[in-house]
């Protein structure tokens, strides 16, 4: 099975609001962008951020070649407990997840 980072362009992480983080994939073409679409479980990507799924939003851009998701910091931005305040650490986490074709 593919990793995530062997089929897209980019990966990047940053903030959407002080208590959001969104996660963008970007694929370099129709075909990579399918089978991140089809082999990217939503529930998987909850699980390595260890969030409930249900809190899990995904946004499947088929015009930009980009799967979206987007998720509730763990903490508040800028708060003490905070340790990367613009996100953009987050994004490495995903580049070793496995797809699952035909998930």
């Amino acid at each position: 099975m593919p990793k995530l980072s062997e089929v897209t362009d980019r990966l990047r992480a940053k903030n959407a609001g002080p208590f959001w983080l969104t996660l963008d994939i970007f694929c370099p073409d129709r075909a990579s962008w399918e089978a991140v679409r089809d082999g990217l479980r939503t529930e998987d990507v909850a699980a390595l951020y260890r969030v409930a799924p249900e809190t899990l939003k995904r946004f499947d851009i088929a015009d930009l070649n980009v799967v979206k998701l987007s998720m509730p910091r763990p903490t508040v931005q800028g708060s003490p407990a905070d340790r990367d305040m613009h996100a953009s650490q987050w994004a490495w986490l995903l580049a070793d997840l496995e797809l699952r074709p035909g998930a």
